[in-house]
């Protein structure tokens, strides 16, 4: 799996956990949005698109299915993030 592209949307909300939201394309050919980069209280880390059930709960509509890949995914979102805190700052 190659992710040949990174965008990302910094969400710019004083009191927010959602810091950003992203768009990964894998092999130029399959686009998930709504990739969300959150603060939680070990930094900042990445969640998959998800929706809010009827009962309340939250599921992910796309996600990885190994380690392996949750991990490359998390690391292009969080150096595309990085980026662009730079460029901001």
């Amino acid at each position: 799996m190659n992710i040949s592209d990174v965008r990302v949307r910094l969400i710019k909300k004083e009191d927010s956990k959602l810091k950003a939201v992203a768009s990964i394309t894998i092999d130029e050919c399959f686009v998930i949005h709504d990739i969300k980069v959150l603060e939680g209280d070990k930094g900042v880390f990445v969640s998959m698109p998800s929706r809010k059930t009827p009962d309340g709960q939250y599921k992910d509509v796309a996600h990885p299915l190994n380690t392996e890949t949750r991990e490359s995914v998390s690391a292009a979102v969080l150096k595309a993030y990085e980026e662009e805190t730079k460029k901001e700052a």
